[in-house]
């Protein structure tokens, strides 16, 4: 059973920075793309970041100039590190992996959230 297990989130003022973790555990036979998306009340879930396992990257205009993902392939493991952070990016953050398993299942995998609130 394949799992993801997000890290990294927390209260922060507008101008810091957080680090997201992202660690894939369980039976993986390979890993194709992984990202993180955000939900914020009252509005969609939508993409923040995307990256493929041969390391392309794509952001959200919000977002480009001041997030950075990035991915350990060693360890299954992407980040995204946020800087310049504002009050408009509070939300649930979640990460999401495409994965084909030991058992050779191809599925796509949500993360549990985790809450990145950033005052004013």
């Amino acid at each position: 059973q394949v799992q993801l297990m997000e890290s990294g989130g927390g209260l922060v003022q507008a101008g810091g920075s957080l680090r997201l973790s992202c660690a894939a555990s369980g039976s993986i036979f390979i890993i194709n793309n992984m990202g993180w998306y955000r939900q914020a009340p009252g509005k969609q879930r939508e993409l923040v970041a995307g990256i493929t396992s041969g390391g392309d990257t794509n952001y959200a205009d919000s977002v480009k100039g001041r997030f950075t993902i990035s991915s350990d392939n060693a360890k299954n493991t992407v980040y995204l590190q946020m800087s310049s952070l504002k009050p408009e990016d509070t939300a649930v953050y979640y990460c999401n992996a495409d994965i084909v398993s030991g058992t050779m299942r191809h599925n796509n995998y949500w993360g549990q959230g985790t809450q990145v609130t950033v005052s004013s």
